[in-house]
């Protein structure tokens, strides 16, 4: 291939990310001592062309082959164990223990009445207290959370939505009693309230108030921890509801494009914000069409970033983005097969440019992971990254017929979805009419008629089966928990400051009437002060109404 100014552009990216992160080896090579080279492309200038338009090179757009010059040859991907059960002490001691066995980032995972905004005593959280996910009720929980893991080194990701506001001045509060200044904490808060509507339920406020809230965590973060990510736009859970790869692609795009339109019309800089944007995706068992998905789906938002919202910089339409494996794809029966279907979904996740990766435990269809299941999960990934040899070369099914195929119908039938959200008046309209969940209700109908007919083939569960299985060890939550947990409630509002909090309750309670204020600082006060989730959560509920559903 001759070499053209496309060409010499991303060379010049490689040799400045070269400087900042050195590639992992001085020669990439085989078993077999082959040279790996950096990059594939087509030898033909006539294709090359065609190349260049659709495809582009590594780091630069429409970033079909990833939004780094060299991707993984300097760095792996971050491996982000999504971990978070029974106490904070607990789960502390899990987070520890994965990091000595070599994860690189951190994911919290938060019991249900933390979801939804309810504290530990409250009658709504009976019966649910830390069972799929921690508890956290206040500052001391947060502190309890991350005790001797230094924020400034390592990143943490937060499964939150309609309390997310709560649980990152907590998590900034933490970090400035250790010392880590505001614009050094790194990490990403989900954020993402559409999809709830959509697909997973934990929600408490009306869309518009809830939109007023994103948009005020992107105009705080801008200002105040320029390196935390403000929302990580979700398809996961709208694949694990039943969607097709189509409609994760569409359904999350759109979400995105309606945050981005909030932002905007609350008066925000798309390119002081939109760098901040990630995304969370899926990793299913289609292989290929998983690949395709995340190249799709990059390759689409950078389009609709540059051309149809006039960003201006590079950064602002970039996808990045965190992927999952596929829960929904997990079985009960023969837990050990899921070994199996994990390894495939990341691999294809890796293969298909994630800046991020949790892997999902065998054990996950029948309880929280066991420690021995969590270790398994994360060797998957470095058994991927330092044994596979997928990682040494840039993109390498890159070109492929198939994939680039694949790519492109993926793109074009996400596209029409979008078309037709837009003609309804755009995700938040499509949302409250029940579009996007009627979709999806359909979609996860059909597969499971195809599943009981045995059309579509899960091995073990309706093929290939066992008459009699052996019951794995599974983690248990301890009952004497929740009566702790409402104990230290106790202790804390026994000793903080009633005064305190209930005038700083009184200020968030007057701005939250005002559609002006942002209401950030003094969450971030509220927290400090011994507040409790449940009790700033209530004060947005008196004043924003609760959200009952279409």
């Amino acid at each position: 291939m001759g070499k053209n100014n496309q060409y010499d552009e991303w060379q010049k990216a490689v040799k400045r990310a070269t400087e900042r992160f050195p590639e992992r080896k001085t020669a990439f090579t085989t078993s077999s001592q082959l040279e790996v080279e950096q990059l594939y492309l087509p030898d033909d200038q006539d294709v090359m062309d065609e190349y260049e338009k659709k495809l582009g090179f590594p780091g630069t757009y429409p970033y079909t082959r990833g939004i780094q010059p060299t991707m993984y040859r300097s760095r792996y991907w971050t491996m982000r164990q999504y971990a978070g059960f029974g106490s904070a002490a607990e789960t502390n001691k899990r987070f520890r223990y994965l990091l000595e066995q070599g994860q690189t980032g951190l994911s919290v995972a938060f019991d249900l009445p933390t979801q939804i905004g309810y504290d530990s005593d409250d009658m709504m959280a009976e019966g649910e207290v830390g069972k799929v996910g921690v508890a956290i009720d206040s500052l001391q929980d947060m502190e309890i959370l991350f005790d001797q893991i230094p924020l400034d080194r390592v990143s943490t990701s937060m499964t939150i939505n309609a309390p997310a506001a709560i649980l990152l001045c907590m998590y900034i509060a933490v970090g400035e009693a250790q010392g880590v200044p505001l614009d050094k904490l790194t990490g990403t808060i989900q954020n993402d309230i559409l999809k709830e509507y959509i697909a997973r339920g934990t929600y408490i406020f009306p869309p518009k108030p809830s939109m007023r809230l994103i948009t005020n965590i992107f105009e705080f973060c801008q200002q105040h921890t320029p390196k935390f990510n403000t929302i990580s736009i979700s398809g996961y859970h709208i694949r694990e509801a039943g969607s097709t790869a189509v409609q994760e692609i569409a359904f999350t795009i759109a979400n995105g494009m309606a945050y981005i339109d909030a932002a905007l019309a609350a008066g925000l800089d798309i390119d002081a914000f939109a760098p901040r944007l990630a995304f969370f995706f899926n990793a299913h068992n289609n292989f290929f069409e998983e690949i395709a998905k995340f190249r799709a789906a990059r390759r689409l938002w950078a389009t609709i970033m540059k051309e149809h919202y006039k960003a201006k910089k590079p950064q602002s339409w970039k996808m990045r983005f965190h992927t999952q494996t596929g829960g929904s794809t997990l079985t009960a029966q023969q837990p050990d097969n899921n070994v199996v279907r994990v390894t495939m979904q990341a691999l294809a996740a890796v293969l298909g440019g994630t800046q991020s990766l949790h892997t999902n435990s065998r054990d996950e269809a029948l309880s929280l992971p066991t420690e021995e299941s969590a270790r398994i999960a994360l060797r998957t990934q470095q058994i991927i990254a330092h044994e596979s040899g997928v990682a040494d070369t840039i993109d390498p099914l890159g070109g492929s017929y198939y994939i680039e195929a694949l790519t492109d119908e993926l793109e074009a039938t996400a596209q029409d979805y979008l078309k037709r959200i837009k003609d309804m008046g755009g995700a938040v309209q499509a949302v409250e009419d029940g579009f996007m969940q009627r979709e999806i209700h359909h979609q996860a109908y059909e597969t499971q008629k195809q599943i009981e007919a045995e059309e579509e083939i899960i091995v073990g569960l309706n093929k290939f089966k066992l008459e009699e299985e052996v019951n794995p060890e599974l983690l248990k939550v301890d009952e004497a928990l929740e009566k702790s947990q409402i104990e230290s409630l106790k202790r804390i509002r026994k000793e903080r400051n009633q005064k305190e909090v209930d005038t700083i309750l009184q200020t968030l309670r007057i701005q939250a009437k005002s559609e002006q204020e942002n209401v950030i600082p003094t969450i971030l006060k509220a927290v400090k002060a011994y507040a409790t989730v449940g009790e700033i959560c209530n004060v947005l509920r008196d004043e924003f109404g609760e959200y009952t559903g279409i």
